[in-house]
């Protein structure tokens, strides 16, 4: 959805724009464009291997544009901007989730689709919790809930309840072994529908080991925190619960006066911080589903600094 977001980015020459995660640069070029010579791009990412690939990538397509990249989660922006000598933004973008090249290493461990050790950090060099660690050491009922909460998974207690059983056995030491653990929790006539049967447990275990949920929040505010006058930041969620923590957040900020109609004048002193420029959330065309797969759940949402 590149053509979306720079529309609602609406950088321009001289403009300093920070891509929160990096990952193979597509975005990134495209901002590198915008903002010219005269601008500034910033590139945060936790991964070496889409930092130094981002790097050749920008020298080559984007060479006139000033870049920064930054290894780092976006959770800790406000270090990572100071870091970087910035006054101030005026466009971030936040594509969240795991990126391409990640589900395509089949050693990363982030796909159900090849055999491969139980990783999925998206930072193995400094998160020490892996997927083989939550499957084989926590509780039944916390594993339960991860699956119910994160993946929005109906048989969470079913598929929990297998893990228990399978580890006590042998541990869970591949993401084979984890669909097999998974298939095996689900009825049969529910594994016919809906997808690869293994994808939601996935994607609340990759959620759980990099606490995806916990620096997205920090992550927002920060961003807002740092934009211009009129900068904007853009989020593209790929999950209910992301979309509705950016919501939320949005609809926050973007709140004026809380107090009781009655009261004749304000003594909240709450003001909006942001205008939300996205009405409804922004959703991929058919066009792109079918040249793109992956973007059928994407939503974009934008919001500017007041």
């Amino acid at each position: 959805m590149l053509q979306e977001v720079l529309e609602q980015l609406q950088l321009s020459a001289g403009s300093v724009a920070c891509d929160c995660t990096l990952g193979g640069a597509g975005h990134s070029v495209r901002m590198a464009a915008q903002v010219g010579t005269e601008g500034l791009l910033l590139g945060i990412d936790q991964d070496d291997m889409a930092l130094e690939a981002a790097g050749k990538r920008l020298d080559a397509e984007a060479p006139g544009t000033p870049h920064k990249l930054l290894k780092g989660n976006f959770g800790d922006l406000d270090e990572l901007l100071c870091s970087a000598q910035v006054p101030g933004v005026d466009g971030f973008l936040f594509d969240l989730g795991v990126s391409s090249p990640q589900l395509d290493i089949p050693g990363r461990g982030f796909s159900y689709n090849e055999d491969a050790p139980l990783d999925m950090r998206m930072d193995p060099g400094t998160n020490t919790l892996n997927a083989a660690e939550v499957l084989n050491t926590y509780t039944e009922a916390d594993l339960a809930r991860i699956l119910r909460i994160y993946g929005e998974e109906k048989f969470a207690r079913q598929i929990a309840r297998e893990i228990v059983r399978r580890r006590q056995v042998a541990p869970l030491a591949t993401t084979g072994d984890f669909v097999d653990v998974i298939k095996a929790g689900i009825p049969a006539a529910a594994r016919r529908h809906g997808g690869h049967p293994a994808k939601r447990s996935f994607q609340a275990i990759r959620i759980e080991v990099n606490h995806e949920l916990d620096v997205l929040e920090r992550g927002l505010e920060a961003a807002v925190r740092w934009l211009n006058p009129s900068g904007r930041v853009c989020v593209i969620s790929y999950h209910s619960l992301e979309d509705r923590i950016v919501k939320r957040l949005f609809q926050e900020l973007s709140q004026g006066c809380t107090c009781p109609p009655d009261i004749p004048v304000c003594v909240c002193g709450n003001v909006p911080i942001v205008k939300v420029t996205t009405r409804k959330p922004l959703v991929a065309t058919a066009e792109e589903v079918a040249r793109n797969p992956r973007a059928r759940s994407a939503k974009i949402r934008c919001a500017e600094r007041l």
